[in-house]
């Protein structure tokens, strides 16, 4: 395949990146999964909140939306991990934004809808789905910036006009 260098990124014809329609594909470095620096906050900020501030905490922000801002960033990359282990995954690219939506989907419905009908202390609020979606948007940021940044930095083709 034929790699260039476009603003020190290189770029392989056939990777994923043109698979979802792209002109180009980019070779960008494997996703880390759990060992991700925003999927490792993630889980810090959780455990701290969760066993150390959350139960010192009164009703607020703190003590009932913190911790939904880190499903995403947190819960996501252990899952696609599994995923990838599991060969349901073909590669070890970012998490994609329809991965990520699926995923805040399918926690969304599960948290929100199904468990608070199983689950007699558990109630669905929609500021959880509102964190939820915040976590999402900025972890679906933090894992696709190289390619944000890309987009941003290469040329468009000008569309030709039509003389008729």
């Amino acid at each position: 395949m034929h790699e260039s260098c476009c603003h020190g990124v290189f770029w392989k014809a056939g990777t994923r990146g043109a698979d979802r329609g792209d002109d180009f594909g980019a070779v960008v470095k494997p996703f880390r999964y759990a060992a991700d620096p925003l999927a490792g906050l993630a889980m810090l900020a959780y455990g701290v909140n969760r066993w150390l501030i959350k139960p010192h905490a009164g009703p607020g922000f703190l003590h009932d939306h913190f911790n939904d801002l880190w499903l995403i960033p947190a819960a996501l990359p252990l899952v696609l991990w599994l995923q990838r282990r599991l060969g349901w995954r073909p590669d070890d690219a970012p998490p994609t934004w329809s991965e990520i939506a699926l995923h805040l989907t399918v926690w969304a419905v599960i948290c929100e809808g199904i468990g608070p009908l199983l689950v007699a202390h558990a109630t669905a609020d929609w500021r959880d789905v509102a964190a939820y979606l915040v976590g999402a948007l900025v972890a679906g940021t933090w894992w696709n910036r190289d390619q944000l940044a890309l987009r941003r930095s290469v040329p468009r083709r000008p569309r030709s006009v039509d003389p008729a």
